[in-house]
């Protein structure tokens, strides 16, 4: 069904379904190019993460005398590059939230007849795909019509009903799988921050000692040492404080990642469900069917 199909004759209007995803993905009211389902638009997050990172340094650049300052502004780039890749995931994790919600929605439209004696045919196929185009504009772009869609396109090209259950079966596997990769990044960033923070560590611990080796090798009077010892303490500082940025950063995104996790897998549980309701609850063997199972 196209937008043609929705027309309104007598007003000449367009009716808009329910669930529009041309306007309502939170990508593509921002003009760019939405992630299918919960996939996030890469390109996008790292743009609000640039944003997200200026705007931690404007917020804390009056406060860069402060230890927190201090600890941010004046520890070398690493502190910084750790900044930069906690806010590209933590906006990774937002949009996906948002995203997930969004797909949310589309539990709760009944899209096959509720009516008892309505039974899933090849026939009635095109009633379901009717009522799914009058929910969503673009039906493909979620998860739940996707899959209903897939089953009901091969229940109306082979006529097998014993197929449709299988063919859910195949696509609800197809979604974990593509719903597990989109976390690639994620984990590539989780590996990261805190791999960044120990390189921070290497170079504050060979700041310090090579500090600390060229005042002893200058002067042996403890009170010209103790001046000179403050550039070692810098050095330490670096060490031990950008460890302590990436393992906290790289700990956040980990538990966040975690529940998102859980809310995906909760949300393609639903699916499944809904699919085993509405759907596969509304077929009837043939006896061609029955003969051929």
């Amino acid at each position: 069904m196209t937008t043609a199909d929705r027309y309104d004759k007598t007003t000449g209007a367009v009716d808009q379904p329910p669930l529009s995803w041309s306007r309502s993905d939170i990508e593509q009211k921002l003009y760019f190019r939405g992630g299918r389902y919960t996939r996030v638009n890469l390109v996008f997050a790292l743009l609000t993460g640039i944003i997200l990172t200026l705007g931690f340094y404007g917020a804390l650049y009056p406060f860069e005398a402060t230890i927190v300052g201090q600890s941010f502004m004046h520890r070398g780039i690493i502190p910084y590059t750790i900044i930069f890749f906690f806010s590209w995931s933590l906006m990774i994790l937002v949009v996906k939230g948002s995203k997930l919600r969004f797909q949310k929605r589309a539990l709760g439209y009944q899209v096959v007849p509720t009516d008892p004696d309505f039974v899933l045919t090849p026939a009635t196929v095109d009633e379901v795909t009717r009522r799914i185009y009058e929910t969503a504009d673009d039906p493909r772009e979620f998860l739940l019509f996707n899959r209903i869609l897939v089953s009901l396109s091969n229940l109306r090209n082979l006529g097998r009903i014993s197929d449709v259950d299988d063919m859910l079966r195949a696509q609800a596997e197809n979604d974990e799988a593509g719903i597990e990769t989109s976390y690639s990044v994620l984990q590539g960033f989780v590996w990261a921050i805190p791999v960044l923070g120990f390189i921070g560590t290497v170079l504050g611990l060979s700041e310090a000692i090579g500090s600390f080796g060229a005042i002893l090798s200058t002067s042996s009077d403890l009170a010209q040492i103790k001046p000179a010892l403050q550039k070692v303490t810098v050095g330490l500082a670096v060490a031990f404080e950008t460890t302590l940025h990436g393992l906290v950063g790289a700990m956040i995104i980990q538990l966040w990642m975690t529940a998102m996790k859980v809310g995906e897998q909760t949300f393609l549980d639903n699916c499944g469900e809904y699919c085993l309701r509405h759907v596969v609850g509304k077929l009837r063997l043939t006896p061609f069917d029955s003969a051929g199972g």
